[in-house]
């Protein structure tokens, strides 16, 4: 288990023997992904007054007794609005290796129903983050943007990742691995700031679809249910009008999707990351795990694409075709996967376009 990099499902796995990580209940059969494991919520949530961290001599529950509104049971299912901040402990809690530190994300469908998710421990200074040695309990701080949902007791919104010591690929390193397994599809990528270029696409699809925009005021979704809402009472369709570019207004929330396919190779996995904070003022790629298969022809993923959340903050923005939005950081796993991403595992976004969440269907 000293080997340096990301760990793999069976690592994860030897993790919980081992008793690393702890659950109440006993693990869901698909719980460990290839690179990742999906935390699942507890029985309660609280409302809070507002995000905050614990800090490094506190616990989370010290802080809860301060910010904390009302509880709420998620046993029978419970809905979370939108603009409100809840909290909500994990199933599983940790008692990490001295070498072992961990970072977590939201996962794909969760990002693309814009919940803003991070996970928090105590102590803690930072979100999303796991210092090596960590032991205690996981909280998830969900704040649903656009859509009001349905969650419950074992619903998965977030996923978490383990690594040993430094795993991120040099610049030179990702130069060889793109010349060699081609991880994104541009001829000419541009590798810097540590990762590899992915830009837009807005020339949409043979029907000339770009996107969709996120409607407000709708119905409910039950985030453990798969294609469950007609896209049209969430969605508004986003088509290209031959200008090669979009307005992105404040504050709305858009799926869009890159130009390049992407690629991970068995031996890596990824992570989407903002390409430059000074380009400008949105964000992309809420859910930014990309595991060990994605887009690998041999686990069915040929030609797959990186879906993108993207928001504008306080301002309208101009996003043009083939503009660079976020840039792919590769690390190298600890040791190959049993399984990857992909048709083995029924995994939901492999051979992907643009695509929304599994949640809607197409009436």
């Amino acid at each position: 288990m000293n080997r340096i990099g990301i760990y793999s499902d069976r690592q994860i796995g030897e993790l919980f023997r081992t008793g690393a990580i702890a659950s109440e209940t006993a693990l869901d059969d698909d719980q460990i992904q290839p690179a990742s494991l999906d935390l699942r919520l507890g029985d309660v949530a609280w409302r809070v007054r507002a995000s905050f961290l614990p800090g490094r001599d506190r616990g989370v529950a010290d802080r809860l007794a301060r910010f904390r509104l009302h509880e709420i049971d998620l046993s029978a299912g419970a809905v979370l609005e939108t603009g409100c901040v809840y909290l909500a402990p994990l199933q599983e809690r940790l008692a990490l290796p001295e070498n072992v530190s961990a970072s977590a994300n939201p996962k794909s469908s969760t990002g693309r129903l814009d919940i803003f998710t991070r996970v928090i421990c105590d102590r803690a200074q930072g979100f999303d983050r796991i210092a090596a040695g960590y032991e205690g309990p996981l909280f998830l701080e969900i704040s649903p943007s656009t859509f009001p949902v349905i969650v419950r007791k074992g619903s998965r919104l977030s996923q978490i990742r383990f690594r040993n010591g430094p795993a991120q690929l040099s610049e030179a390193k990702l130069a060889e691995i793109q010349a060699r397994d081609r991880i994104v599809s541009t001829v000419d990528p541009i590798i810097e700031h540590g990762g590899i270029g992915v830009s837009i696409d807005l020339n949409g699809d043979a029907d000339g679809l770009v996107g969709y925009r996120g409607k407000r005021h709708t119905g409910v979704i039950d985030v453990d249910l798969k294609a469950a809402c007609p896209i049209l009472d969430y969605w508004e369709p986003i088509r290209a009008r031959g200008t090669g570019d979009i307005v992105l207004d404040p504050d709305e929330f858009y799926i869009l999707v890159s130009r390049e396919a992407v690629h991970v190779p068995p031996a890596f996995a990824a992570e989407m990351v903002p390409f430059d904070p000074l380009v400008g003022e949105f964000r992309v790629h809420y859910a930014g795990f990309f595991d060990p298969g994605f887009g690998h022809s041999a686990a069915g993923g040929s030609g797959a694409r990186a879906v993108l959340e993207v928001r504008s903050h306080e301002v309208p923005f101009i996003l043009e075709h083939g503009q660079l939005v976020g840039r792919l950081i590769y690390e190298h796993m600890a040791e190959l996967p049993q399984n990857l991403y992909g048709a083995a595992l029924h995994s939901n976004y492999q051979a992907q376009g643009l695509r929304l969440s599994k949640h809607f269907r197409a009436d």
